[in-house]
């Protein structure tokens, strides 16, 4: 185990190591039974094992960090400075009416794209159902159909989801037809009083109160939403009487 020696004082120290420690630092590693110096004013001498210095390390008198049982020694009177702790991060400001109003109505707008594009089930003349997807592209392929049932065609071709094309008789397309209409349509005038409807609102926790499927207060419906919600009652009404007939 090596030894040190600090400036005219005759004590030795016991290390368990010394070494450089760039680009301007000396790291000493002392023994758990070692006192450690108080001062290193002067050179500091490393000697053998027989307590004879066999170099000589000067300048470096301040102390830059002590790690416990280790001391890290700097020749430019530097020292260890830790690092600032890091700034706590704001807390968020709460979104606004208006930006919770944002985005509520994108909420809004993107269910209802869903649920027109998911499309409906369509009872045909020979009692089975089929179900018709509603996408954009869809939506033009109906309109052209529409077209060919006012030329007057009794076959159009078209098909179910997942199912062949084949030809649909003149009433069975107009079924098809009116039904995605009155689907797209109606979601469409359900959306546009949601949106009256959180237009309207005065505070956030009203507008986060409204989801896709709400009733819409009376004041926020319009003359469309009305009819199409006494035609929804109608047909409803009409099945419970097929339903108690049968």
């Amino acid at each position: 185990m090596e030894k040190i020696k600090i400036g005219k004082k005759k004590k030795l120290y016991e290390v368990e190591s010394i070494m450089h420690h760039p680009p301007n630092l000396l790291k000493i590693v002392f023994p758990e039974n070692e006192e450690l110096p108080e001062s290193w004013t002067g050179d500091i001498q490393i000697c053998t094992v027989g307590s004879i210095p066999y170099t000589v390390k000067d300048g470096y008198e301040t102390v830059y960090l002590q790690e416990g049982r280790t001391v890290y020694l700097s020749n430019d009177g530097s020292v260890y400075v830790p690092p600032a702790p890091p700034e706590s991060e704001p807390e968020p400001e709460p979104p606004t009416l208006t930006e919770v109003k944002a985005m509520k109505r994108r909420e809004i707008s993107t269910i209802c794209e869903q649920v027109i594009y998911s499309g409906i089930n369509v009872e045909l003349s020979d009692g089975e159902q089929y179900h018709f997807s509603l996408t954009i592209k869809d939506q033009i392929n109906l309109f052209g159909k529409k077209d060919q049932l006012k030329a007057g065609k009794d076959r159009i071709e078209y098909h179910s989801d997942g199912g062949p094309c084949r030809y649909y008789g003149a009433e069975d397309m107009q079924n098809i037809v009116e039904s995605s209409m009155w689907h797209v349509s109606y979601h469409r005038t359900y959306c546009n009083a949601l949106n009256m409807w959180i237009a309207g609102c005065e505070n956030v926790e009203e507008v986060q109160e409204i989801f896709y499927g709400a009733d819409v207060p009376e004041k926020y419906r319009n003359e469309v939403l009305n009819d199409y919600l006494t035609q929804i009652a109608e047909m409803a009404a009409e099945r419970r009487s097929d339903e108690e007939t049968v």
